[in-house]
């Protein structure tokens, strides 16, 4: 079957049951998860999660112990698989001594290209990358945003239809990341099926159709952020409040009124506003005195911590 046939007929990748082990570490505890066909879906995780693990699996650079991964139906480390796969990795690889365009002809060469297909995908790629200008500069002269922007070029020069991006963004100014959304909407715009991992919770809010939240190595929580944010919290709005007085004691007490307490921040979770000022006698009657309090809709970030009780850069 070829690659083509292979895309019609089948989601763009299947994960099932997957499991790696480093020594006595689990980094993948069973993942089973689909990504659908035109889709962006987001992997989010604090890290050690296993989101680059499973990222790597599924580009063949980490062999699992346990499970299966098909890539529009063909085993992974199959060709046609291959042909359909691009990888943008977190570090990044490139060479520096070569210069943008040479970078681009070198990976293109990689994929399988050459002659007048080769020119064609590297004129393309400086033009999605905005690095026409400076197709003839050595890389290592580049700035970090520039380098981001071929690091994505390279990695899918060959048009891929399935795109695996492990953190593009990391290390890049506002500015930057802003072109970098711009060319991944742009892949979107095109059809282009892509799993994103981040750092960032306003990456996911922006790009993703549906999230996936990994913890320990496993999937505890998988759907659009709207689902996510229902299944979590329902109709309910989050309470945020800070005491002052003893940490352990007021951790305890807030445990006790099915709250949670991270960051030094007390929240809890309540169906109407009414409910405040219940919370609020409650805690003065415990003998701590309020410093600030906030009511506000749950987000995605308010599940996250939920689910993992830490933050995302934890």
């Amino acid at each position: 079957m070829s690659a083509t046939a292979i895309a019609k007929s089948s989601a763009p990748l299947r994960v099932d049951a997957l499991v790696k082990r480093f020594g006595e570490l689990t980094a993948l505890d069973g993942i089973t998860l689909e990504v659908h066909g035109g889709e962006c879906l987001g992997l989010l995780g604090p890290n050690g999660a296993g989101k680059s693990t499973l990222i790597r699996s599924i580009a063949g650079r980490v062999i699992p112990d346990a499970g299966t991964i098909s890539v529009f139906g063909a085993q992974a480390d199959s060709m046609s698989a291959r042909t359909a796969l691009g990888w943008v990795p977190q570090e990044l690889a490139l060479y520096p001594r070569l210069t943008c365009r040479e970078n681009l002809q070198s990976f293109g060469r990689y994929h399988g290209l050459g002659g007048v297909p080769l020119d064609q995908a590297i004129a393309r790629c400086l033009g999605w990358a905005t690095l026409t200008d400076r197709a003839g500069e050595l890389v290592k002269n580049f700035s970090g945003g520039m380098k981001r922007r071929l690091n994505m070029a390279a990695g899918l020069i060959h048009q891929p239809k399935l795109a695996l991006m492990d953190e593009p963004t990391v290390g890049v100014d506002p500015q930057s990341r802003n072109h970098i959304f711009e060319m991944i909407e742009t892949l979107r715009g095109e059809g282009m099926s892509i799993i994103y991992t981040t750092h960032y919770m306003e990456e996911a809010e922006r790009l993703c159709d549906r999230i996936a939240i990994v913890d320990h190595g496993k999937i505890i929580a998988l759907g659009t952020r709207a689902d996510l944010i229902r299944n979590a919290f329902g109709s309910r709005s989050q309470v945020l409040a800070r005491f002052a007085g003893e940490q352990d004691r007021i951790a305890d007490w807030v445990a006790q009124r099915g709250g949670q307490v991270i960051d030094g921040s007390a929240q809890f979770t309540i169906e109407h506003p009414t409910e405040i000022g219940g919370l609020l006698e409650a805690s003065e009657k415990a003998g701590f005195d309020l410093l600030d309090v906030s009511l506000r809709k749950p987000n995605l970030e308010s599940v996250f911590l939920r689910l993992t009780g830490r933050e995302l850069r934890d």
